[in-house]
C-alpha cells in the first residue's frame, strides 16, 4: 500500500505499471520484499500515494523465506545518494542498480505488513519518531544509563521472564505453551509505562530468547506437537530466578511516568434500573411517579409494599399473602389469570411486578456522574468469524459502553497475541467500532477483559468459545 512510502528530495524513481521492483525499510538497503507495481510512478504521485502500490510477490518471513535458513535481513548501508539526514527527511527511495540490477528500490517507513494484510495502526509514532524518541517502546530514558535501546529492551525481557517464573507460574501449569508465557504472564510483569517489544531486543523472536534460557538451564523447551513448543520444565533453585527481585523505579522517573502515561482503567459501575410503562402508571402514581420514571429495585419493593399496607391488602389470616386488588390485578396478572388468582406471596408479588417494568440501567465511571439510559446494557460481544481465505479471526465490539478505547485495546492485543488486529465500524452501526484479531483469541482477550480490567463475567458474552486446551487455534 502508497501509505508510509518515503518520498526523497529527488523524488521518486520512474516505474511503469508491471516493473518489478525491490522494497526495503529506511536506513537499510537489504529488501524485505518483491513486488510488482501496481500503478507508474506518474499515477502514484497523481493518486496522492493512496491506494495499493504493488502486488508483493515474495516478502520477509514468508511461506518461502520458512523454506529456507530463515536468516534474518542483512544490514546493508545506504548509497551516498541516500539523504543523511533523517531528521530531515523521513527516508529515501531511488534506483539501486548496484543491488538489484534493472529492479527498482522503494524504501517503506515503518515495519513490513504480511502480503494482503493491512493493519490499523493507533497511536504508533513513526519510524523518524521512534529513532528520535527513546521512549518509544516502552523504554524509560531515565533508565538508559548510556546503553543503547536494544540492551534495554534484552533487560526488560529478561526482567519479564524471570519474573513470570518466579511470581507467576506454577509447577501445574507446566506442560505450558510458549505463546501462553508470553501473553499471559510475561506482558502483565512488564512494568508500568513500559512496553515489551520482543522485535527491538537483539534476539527478535521469542523461541531464540528461549532458546537462549534454557542453553542457561533454567527452563526446558520442548515441540510437544508439530510447530507448538511448549515449557516442560523449570528450574526454580536456579540462581538467576532465586537472586531476583523487583526492582524499584527512581523517584524520578516514577514522576515522569505518573505525569505522562494514561490514567489506568477502572471499569464503570453497573445498576439495573427499571422503568415505569404506561400500563402500571396506576400502582406509582400514589407515591409520586408517573409514566417513565426510573426506580431502583429498592425503591419498586417499598413503594409496592407500601401501596399494599396503605390499601390494607395484607391478608389478615396469612401476613405472607398480599389480597390483589384490581389495579394490582390490571398491573401484575395475565389476562387468563385475574378471575382466579386472588392473592400471591410477598415474593411473587415483588418479582411478578419486576418483571412488568420496562428495563433500564445506570453506568457510573469513575470521577465522573452517572449516565441512565433505557433498555438493557449491550453486553461485549465476542465471535468468532471466518474469513475467505479459511482462517479463523476473533471480532469484538460494544466495548465503548463499558469505557474501553477499542484502539487502545487493538494495540494490547496485537502485542500479546503476536497476531495482527484491525479497528473498522461495526457493520449496521454508525458511532460503534470492533476489532478484528487474527486467529481465535478468546483465551487473551478473557484474562484481559476480566483479570486486568474486572469487568463482571455477565457483561461479556462470548467466552466459551476459547480454544480448549491442546487444541490447535
Amino acid at each position: 500500500m502508497l501509505p508510509g512510502l518515503v518520498v526523497p528530495p529527488a523524488g521518486l524513481p520512474q516505474v511503469q505499471k508491471g516493473d518489478l521492483c525491490a522494497i526495503a525499510l529506511v536506513g537499510n538497503r537489504a529488501p524485505v520484499a518483491i513486488g510488482v507495481a501496481a500503478m507508474s510512478t506518474t499515477e502514484m504521485l497523481t493518486s496522492g500515494l493512496k491506494g495499493r502500490g504493488f502486488s508483493v510477490l515474495h516478502t520477509y518471513q514468508d511461506h518461502l523465506w520458512r523454506s529456507g535458513d530463515k536468516s534474518s535481513p542483512p544490514s546493508i548501508a545506504p548509497l551516498a545518494l541516500d539523504p543523511p539526514d533523517l531528521s530531515e527527511e523521513k527516508g529515501s527511495v531511488q534506483a539501486d542498480t548496484a543491488l538489484q540490477g534493472d529492479m527498482r528500490r522503494l524504501t517503506l517507513e515503518g515495519e513490513e505488513e504480511e502480503e494482503g494484510e493491512v493493519q490499523q495502526r493507533c497511536g504508533e509514532k513513526s519510524l523518524l519518531e521512534a529513532t528520535e524518541d527513546p521512549s518509544v517502546g516502552g523504554l524509560n530514558p531515565d533508565l538508559t544509563d548510556g546503553k543503547t535501546l536494544q540492551e534495554q529492551m534484552d533487560e526488560l525481557l529478561q526482567r519479564c521472564f524471570l519474573r513470570a517464573l518466579k511470581h507467576r507460574v506454577k509447577k501445574a501449569d507446566l506442560p505450558l505453551l510458549t505463546s501462553t508465557l508470553l501473553g499471559s504472564h510475561m506482558f502483565s510483569c512488564c512494568p508500568e509505562g513500559r512496553q515489551l517489544d520482543i522485535k527491538k531486543s537483539s534476539y527478535k523472536k521469542l523461541s531464540k530468547f528461549l532458546q537462549h534460557m534454557q542453553q542457561e538451564q533454567i527452563i526446558q523447551v520442548q515441540e510437544l506437537s508439530k510447530g507448538v513448543e511448549s515449557i516442560v520444565a523449570v528450574d526454580w533453585k536456579h540462581p538467576r530466578i532465586t537472586s531476583f527481585v523487583i526492582p524499584e523505579p527512581s523517584p524520578t522517573s516514577q514522576t515522569i511516568q505518573e505525569g505522562s502515561r494514561e490514567q489506568p482503567y477502572h471499569p464503570p459501575d453497573i445498576k439495573s434500573l427499571y422503568c415505569v410503562p404506561a400500563s402500571m402508571t396506576l400502582l406509582f402514581q400514589e407515591s409520586g411517579h408517573k409514566k417513565g420514571s426510573i426506580l431502583e429495585g429498592s425503591e419498586v419493593r417499598t413503594i409496592v409494599i407500601n401501596y399494599a399496607k396503605k390499601n390494607d391488602l395484607v391478608d389478615a389470616d396469612n401476613k405472607n399473602l398480599v389480597k390483589l386488588d384490581p389495579i394490582l390485578c390490571d398491573c401484575i396478572l395475565e389476562k387468563g389469570e385475574q378471575h382466579t388468582v386472588m392473592k400471591l406471596p410477598w415474593d411473587s408479588l415483588l418479582n411478578r411486578c419486576l418483571e412488568k417494568l420496562q428495563p433500564a440501567y445506570q453506568v457510573t465511571f469513575p470521577g465522573q456522574e452517572p449516565i441512565v439510559k433505557k433498555g438493557k446494557i449491550c453486553p461485549i460481544d465476542i465471535t468468532l468469524a471466518q474469513r475467505a481465505s479459511n482462517k479463523k479471526v476473533t471480532v469484538v465490539r460494544n466495548l465503548e459502553a463499558y469505557g474501553l478505547d477499542p484502539c487502545s485495546v487493538a494495540t494490547i492485543l496485537q502485542q500479546r497475541c503476536q497476531a495482527s488486529t484491525t479497528v473498522t465500524p461495526a457493520p449496521g452501526t454508525k458511532d460503534i467500532l470492533q476489532v478484528q484479531i487474527q486467529g481465535n483469541q478468546i483465551h487473551h482477550l478473557g484474562r484481559l477483559l476480566l483479570e486486568e480490567y474486572r469487568l463482571p463475567r455477565k457483561h461479556i458474552q462470548g467466552l466459551e468459545k476459547a480454544p480448549k486446551p491442546g487444541k490447535k487455534k
